[in-house]
């Protein structure tokens, strides 16, 4: 693997431990957020633990490429919501990065998404 694929590799999985260590630390305050935007209650008890177990793998390199291929796949679905908030009109807080990110939905995320998933791409294919 080349040293640009382990450097966006350990990024992306820098950044999935970062989104689940916040909402675990948030407790039963992420899980009102995201039961408030329409999150069924499994994903939203779920989503912080896949985000750490996806993360750890990346960082630490295990079943390449399948974390940042699953990574990928979770931002897609992150983003697709995203983008359907924002075409309806709906503006949430977004809760992508648990208390840190408090500021409502707009297309900064869409492209900051974009962003992941091109360190998810790059760490796939190169």
């Amino acid at each position: 693997m080349s040293t640009i694929a382990t450097v966006a590799r350990i990024a992306l999985g820098l950044a999935f431990v970062a989104a689940a260590f916040t909402k675990i630390g948030q407790g039963r305050a992420w899980m009102a957020q995201a039961v408030a935007v329409g999150t069924p209650r499994l994903v939203a008890t779920s989503l912080p633990w896949v985000e750490l177990a996806l993360g750890a793998a990346l960082v630490a390199g295990l079943a390449s490429p399948w974390p940042a291929v699953g990574a990928i796949a979770m931002l897609g679905l992150f983003t697709a919501w995203i983008v359907s908030q924002l075409a309806a009109g709906r503006r949430p807080p977004c809760a992508c990065f648990g208390a840190l990110s408090t500021r409502p939905l707009s297309w900064w995320q869409v492209a900051r998404n974009g962003g992941l998933v091109l360190l998810g791409a790059v760490s796939v294919v190169a």
